[in-house]
């Protein structure tokens, strides 16, 4: 995070920091529906130009405007290279076998009946376990993507049922770096943070797997069936399905449970996946260099099958860094500007009850999320803005961490421009056509990482699970503060 905190240039008005903001959501309006046209890229360039405008005016001079804007780039480095690393460990885990093997087994293992509650369950389950749900949706969502082609059913409800339960792993998992930050920036215990998202968590989920199971649950029938044994014949066919390839994935799930860094891990992966490939296969080094590069490139008698193997690679996920690059910057403009500080801090001493504070913690963290692109500073924001106003009212802050949690973590991956959602998009080939727009619905079709905001919006407004502040939580704070700066 910046310090825009500088005596001699104070918040710009509400009505100024908005200039900026609705500038960028109407040009992104015009582009995508007028124009029918989603590559936000240069809608995004324009929204950091106004802004750096608005800032000029404001007083910043134009190095403190691009200090703002790469430091939180830099800040967000890490994801940008994991999607890169992901890139590379897709095409050599498809060239090694390892994906094929997954999707060649979960057809024999899962039944069509129940395969989206079941994606939503596994992905959940693994996310919990390793508390990443970019290393979900990259690895097992990817196979279980293949699962769902196999039988036919459409994209973006697979996409959908997997970034459920990935990003539910990742909100309630100790070894989250959200769930860490959204306790951190609210000085509440991490335990105690986790135990409070129950309430707005297991409903969302437990709606979320009724609805799957109620669209999946439905038999085979033969045309399907015939498309099974053809998946499965041309994996067979094409790659060696034993023990073997299933090591690059064994070795990055074991990485990740012992708290190894996710690029690291994922790293690791890759080399594994080609290796097991250079093995198997005898490719050449040129070879996996290409792959690692341009993607994996197979050529069998099954056409869905060809589109679902030829992928990966670093320049797949060209498209998505350079988008997330664009909204980091604006973001950060923003940020160092103080418009989005200016219309928080308006916003906070217009609410004096829980009801309005609540619910304009989740949907500022949504906001936030959405404009700026940068799940991080949807949480920290928010986070260490509302504070000292629960403590006002008399309510604990770990209502807020919810709330940011809810409309931090859980709404990332429905917004296209948003990190979490460009890796969801990148990981799972969610390919977006002009004038077809069909594998975005995976968005609304994430049902739980939706319903949960909009429970937690609900108790809220009933007074429900709102804990109240406590004489210890002042206590509680310190030390958790001591502990942070230890």
């Amino acid at each position: 995070m910046t310090n825009n905190k500088s005596p001699d240039l104070p918040m710009p008005s509400v009505s100024i920091a908005l200039i900026p903001i609705l500038s960028t959501i109407a040009l992104l309006g015009i582009q995508i529906f007028y124009y029918d046209d989603f590559t936000p890229h240069i809608a995004l360039a324009i929204g950091f130009a106004i802004t750096a405008i608005v800032g000029w005016a404001q007083g910043y001079r134009w190095k403190d405007i691009e200090k703002g804007a790469f430091h939180v780039i830099h800040v967000a480095m890490p994801s940008i290279a994991t999607l890169i690393v992901v890139g590379m460990l897709l095409s050599t885990w498809i060239a090694s076998g390892t994906v094929p093997t997954l999707i060649y087994y979960g057809l024999d293992v899962i039944d069509p009946a129940w395969f989206l509650a079941a994606t939503m369950l596994l992905c959940s389950v693994v996310s919990l376990s390793i508390g990443s749900s970019w290393t979900t949706v990259g690895t097992v969502g990817l196979a279980l993507v293949g699962i769902g082609t196999a039988f036919d059913v459409p994209l973006y409800w697979t996409a959908g049922a997997v970034v459920s339960g990935a990003f539910f792993g990742d909100k309630i998992s100790p070894l989250s770096d959200t769930t860490n930050l959204a306790a951190a920036v609210t000085e509440t215990n991490v335990f105690d943070h986790i135990r409070n998202m129950m309430p707005t968590t297991v409903p969302a989920m437990v709606i979320a797997f009724v609805i799957y199971l109620l669209v999946g649950g439905t038999s085979a029938d033969n045309s399907q069936l015939e498309q099974i044994n053809a998946f499965q014949n041309g994996l067979a066919e094409h790659f060696d399905l034993g023990f073997l390839p299933l090591l690059p994935l064994i070795i990055v799930m074991s990485l990740a449970f012992f708290k190894v860094a996710p690029i690291p891990a994922l790293f690791i992966g890759f080399v594994s996946g080609a290796l097991v490939a250079w093995a198997n296969y005898d490719y050449n080094l040129n070879q996996l260099l290409s792959f690692a590069h341009g993607g994996f490139s197979i050529e069998t008698n099954n056409d869905a099958l060809n589109s679902l193997l030829n992928r990966g690679g670093v320049s797949s996920m060209t498209w998505v860094v350079t988008l997330m690059m664009f909204a980091l910057a604006y973001g950060g403009a923003l940020e160092r500007t103080r418009c989005l500080e200016a219309i928080v801090d308006k916003l906070s001493h217009l609410t004096r009850s829980y009801r309005g504070l609540q619910t304009n913690a989740i949907l500022t963290s949504i906001t936030t999320n959405a404009v700026s692109g940068d799940v991080y500073l949807s949480i920290a924001l928010p986070g260490r803005m509302y504070g000292p106003e629960y403590d006002r009212i008399g309510y604990s802050r770990l209502n807020l961490s919810r709330a940011i949690e809810e409309g931090g973590t859980l709404v990332s991956p429905l917004i296209p421009w948003n990190a979490g959602g460009a890796f969801v998009i990148g990981a799972l080939g969610l390919t977006v056509a002009s004038g077809d727009y069909s594998n975005l619905l995976y968005a609304p079709l994430a049902f739980a990482c939706w319903l949960s905001p909009a429970i937690g919006i609900f108790y809220a407004q009933m007074g429900l699970f709102s804990p109240k502040a406590k004489d210890s939580d002042t206590e509680a704070r310190q030390s958790t503060k001591e502990t942070a700066e230890a």
